[in-house]
């Protein structure tokens, strides 16, 4: 299989994704709570549909995954789907959530596309090339904590001591900002943003990033370094530099090795 092919295609999806998103957005929407504590809305739900019918029309043979319709990432070619990445930002009407939608061949993340739709963004990494809206982008040059920009969803996604770990590394930066949900990574890969430090993930949250980051020139792992695939428990480091991811994880008390 081509990776040339993919890249129109994952535009296809994101204006998909799009589309139904900003249907709902900012209206008045049910909203569910699903077993994890986690919501849900119909938004989610339409989206990962409509993608899994344009995959599966596409190419029949190949895995699906989501968060909403479940699946198991198998070997050969998977694809990975988070229909609304933040949808406690999309249901109080904060614009920073997207679609997360990736490709894996032989279980590692080859393809990825960060969609955010009300801010008209899309991020596609494909072939360790990254665009957003089809220009190419990367990460800045910072090298170390003292001068770095750290991105987080919410401080209460980190317990015990990995609390206490984030708690010191983002006393050693200097900025730090929250909530940002999958557009802190998209910030990461336009050199806007140098760290992002996450725990508590799921695989459907990480995959789409891994191909946007590396294709922009950053370096994305777990906190002990590790490669992101289907092992992935939760913990998550993304840097633009190779010496600041380094000195990130010494921080986060698992050094890279």
């Amino acid at each position: 299989m081509r990776l040339t092919e993919i890249e129109p295609f994952l535009n296809q999806l994101g204006d998909e994704a799009r589309a139904l998103a900003m249907q709902h957005f900012r209206t008045e929407i049910d909203v569910e709570t699903k077993s994890d504590a986690t919501p849900v809305t119909k938004a989610d739900r339409a989206i990962e549909r409509r993608l899994r019918e344009m995959i599966a029309s596409r190419y029949p043979t190949h895995v699906l995954v989501g968060e909403e319709e479940g699946g198991r990432i198998a070997g050969g070619i998977c694809w990975v789907i988070d229909p609304i990445d933040g949808t406690k930002s999309f249901v109080t009407g904060l614009p920073l959530f997207g679609t997360l939608v990736a490709m894996l061949e032989d279980r590692r993340p080859v393809c990825g596309m960060v969609e955010a739709p009300a801010m008209r963004e899309r991020w596609i990494g494909v072939a360790d090339q990254t665009s957003r809206n089809g220009e190419p982008c990367v990460v800045s040059a910072c090298a170390h904590l003292r001068d770095a920009r750290l991105c987080s969803t919410d401080p209460r996604m980190f317990a015990g001591e990995a609390a206490r770990a984030f708690a010191g590394l983002a006393r050693e930066v200097r900025v730090t900002r929250f909530s940002t949900d999958c557009y802190g990574y998209a910030m990461l890969a336009s050199g806007h943003v140098d760290l992002v430090v996450e725990d508590g993930l799921q695989v459907h949250d990480v995959m789409a990033i891994v191909p946007v980051i590396e294709g922009a020139g950053g370096i994305v792992t777990t906190w002990a370094g590790n490669a992101i695939d289907e092992t992935f428990q939760g913990d998550i480091i993304a840097a633009a530099t190779q010496s600041l991811h380094d000195e990130a994880c010494r921080w986060l008390g698992q050094p890279r090795g």
